[in-house]
């Protein structure tokens, strides 16, 4: 007997009125008014948001990059892997990760996967993010390299064992949900042999 897996189903109800409490800089609050049909109808806010991307970069000794980047809303300097949002219109994923693997972390790849998707806060966010798997790794040209901005201009690199990075988001050191999800899905991945992975073209740089 096959054991049947879990999977999440694209069921929208229907919205009889939706309107942008506040339009921000990069994502807008939304209120939207939802039938639920025998529930009745009820009011939800949440942040509109265009999506993500993130980068598990993995060396021949598979070590992992990761960066140290202030984030004001949570008060601190957390451990990360390159990542971005999805804002140049009509971009492939693909590209926009090699595009912050590159302005981030000043690295090119030879070899990308797709390693999960997953959202951040379903409850509050529609943000989505998908995260690669980047392998064959090279440097970005001198002349090539991003100039960095303000939180980004302090970014410091730093490369950890995956079995590290694994045991410090278990006991709770890293808690940065790309890095998180993206850690511990690597992690399981590598552990069978790879084998689950889905393939992508390198994009075209």
């Amino acid at each position: 007997m096959t054991a049947e897996r879990p999977t999440d189903v694209l069921a929208p109800r229907p919205v009889v009125r939706s309107e942008v409490v506040h339009a921000g800089m990069i994502w807008d609050v939304v209120k939207d008014t939802v039938d639920l049909g025998r529930a009745g109808t009820v009011h939800r806010e949440y942040i509109r948001h265009p999506g993500a991307v993130a980068v598990i970069a993995l060396d021949d000794e598979d070590r992992v990059l990761l960066l140290s980047q202030y984030r004001h809303p949570a008060r601190q300097e957390m451990w990360e892997p390159p990542a971005g949002l999805l804002d140049v219109q009509g971009e492939d994923l693909v590209a926009a990760a090699a595009r912050e693997l590159a302005e981030e972390a000043d690295l090119v790849a030879g070899a990308w996967w797709v390693l999960t998707d997953f959202m951040t806060s379903p409850g509050s966010s529609d943000e989505s993010v998908r995260i690669f798997l980047a392998r064959d790794l090279s440097p970005v040209p001198d002349g090539a390299r991003h100039v960095r901005e303000a939180e980004e201009s302090d970014l410091k690199t730093r490369w950890f064992s995956l079995d590290d990075v694994v045991a410090a988001v278990l006991e709770g050191q890293v808690r940065n949900p790309s890095t998180a999800v993206g850690i511990l899905a690597a992690w399981v991945s590598r552990a069978g042999g790879w084998a689950g992975l889905r393939p992508v073209a390198p994009p075209s740089l």
